[in-house]
């Protein structure tokens, strides 16, 4: 089956008691990469409740989606020049409601990451960006 271009994925901002909630990527793209937790919109489901459903499944906490915080478009091509990844993703504040993180779906580990160790991270470039603009007082290293 082929797919269709470009895809819309979610994610979630999920800050408490001084730590971010970040999934270190089990698979491409970012492999190996840590980022904010999410995935892409099922047909018929609203954007939010993707969020929420997203990271119940990949980190096991539970999250009530807000406003939307980020936005940016990931494009990716192989060597040949083919389209590998077309993303358009949208990452919402979100509300902790519960939960412990563990790893889930596809994602090799799940944790809250205290605002002094996210500059010792492999960061996904955008989350890195997400990151500096919402928390530029805790996150000068990072600039």
């Amino acid at each position: 089956m082929s797919r269709h271009w470009p895809q819309l994925g979610v994610g979630a901002v999920v800050c408490h008691q001084e730590a971010i909630l970040l999934v270190q990527r089990g698979r491409p793209p970012g492999e190996g990469l840590w980022a904010l937790p999410g995935g892409k919109v099922r047909a018929g489901e609203g954007m939010r409740a993707a969020a929420e459903r997203e990271l119940l499944e990949e980190t096991g906490v539970s999250v009530q989606a807000g406003e939307l915080a980020w936005e940016f478009e990931y494009i990716e091509h192989d060597a040949q020049g083919r389209l590998r990844f077309h993303y358009v993703i949208l990452d919402f504040h979100a509300h902790y409601l519960g939960g412990t993180p563990r790893a889930g779906d596809d994602a090799a580990a799940a944790r809250w990451v205290g605002f002094a160790e996210i500059p010792t991270l492999p960061l996904h470039p955008e989350t890195k960006r997400l990151l500096c603009s919402l928390y530029p007082e805790r996150l000068t290293t990072l600039m």
